[in-house]
Order: structure tokens, then C-alpha cells, then sequence
């Protein structure tokens, strides 16, 4: 786990790269579980092809990735090679909307079952990377909280006669 980040960091840059480096390991590191929350991924590496790169490397039987945002209208919009990837893996992936809860109640957070990311300011794009068993269980805590409050969205494909 030498590559990923750990410890608090800041600014869009740091933010972006500790997000490929988040999903470069989970590759190689062969992660069953990936969690991505954000009120709308605006300003997440999503449509990068690093990104989609490392999430078809990462892809593979038993494994799931969950994505929960109050709206995902920034993604269709900004990150069109992530959409296709969801539509690509569909059978890996749950993605839930949450348009309800303030954007503030809704954490930012990159979480997988041995690190987590989460950021503490959007404006700013501080954040806090941890391995901590006590850290990543309260953020899945508060994922999960907004998970069961919320409905499946963007779907794979759009049906249409």
C-alpha cells in the first residue's frame, strides 16, 4: 500500500491523484469492493482514461463497485468514458441517487475495505486518506446511512419505444 496516499492533503491536484492512485490499486491489489460517494463527481478523474483503464483492470467476477450521488447529471454530462464503463460492467455496479439529503450530508469519499479517501472540503479539495480499521468503518457507517434513504439511478441502459 506504499502507493496510496495516507495522511491529509489539499488542492484539486492532490484530491485527483489520490483518486487514480485509489483505483491504480485497487487493480493491482485485486480490491472485491469499491465505494464512491459524492454529491455529483464533478470534479473527480472520472472520464479520464486512466480512470476507465484502471476500472476495467480492476473488474472481474465477485467484485462490486457502489456509487451513490445526489444527482448524476455532472456525470453524464462531464464524464461520458465513465458512463460507458457502467454500461460495460453494469452486472459490477449499483448506482443509487440520494437527491433528498443536503450536499453537505452526503460525504465525498473513495472507500474500499482497506483504505478510504475522504474529502473534508470541496472548495478547497482537502482531504484525508487513511488505512485506519475505525476510520473506514464510521465512513461506511455514513455511506451507508444515505444508501438505505436512497433510489437506483443511472441505469445502464435507457429503455425507450
Amino acid at each position: 500500500m506504499s502507493d496510496l496516499p495516507e495522511g491529509r492533503g489539499s488542492g484539486r491536484i492532490d484530491f485527483e491523484t489520490a483518486i487514480r492512485s485509489g483505483l491504480a490499486a485497487a487493480a493491482s491489489q485485486g480490491w472485491n469492493s469499491i465505494v464512491l460517494c459524492d454529491a455529483d463527481f464533478a470534479d473527480w478523474p472520472l472520464g479520464e482514461r486512466s480512470t476507465t483503464d484502471a476500472l476495467d483492470a480492476w473488474a472481474s467476477r465477485g467484485r462490486t463497485l457502489q456509487v451513490l450521488a445526489r444527482d448524476y447529471a455532472a456525470v453524464r454530462r462531464l464524464h461520458p468514458r465513465f458512463v460507458q464503463w457502467r454500461t460495460r460492467w453494469s452486472h459490477l455496479v449499483e448506482a443509487h441517487a440520494c437527491p433528498h439529503v443536503d450536499e453537505g450530508e452526503l460525504p465525498s469519499v473513495f472507500w474500499t475495505p482497506s483504505w478510504t479517501l475522504e474529502r473534508l472540503d470541496r472548495t478547497h479539495g482537502s482531504f484525508v486518506a487513511s488505512v485506519a480499521p475505525q476510520r473506514r468503518a464510521l465512513l461506511r457507517e455514513r455511506i451507508q446511512a444515505c444508501w438505505l434513504r436512497s433510489a437506483p439511478s443511472l441505469p445502464a441502459t435507457i429503455l425507450g419505444l
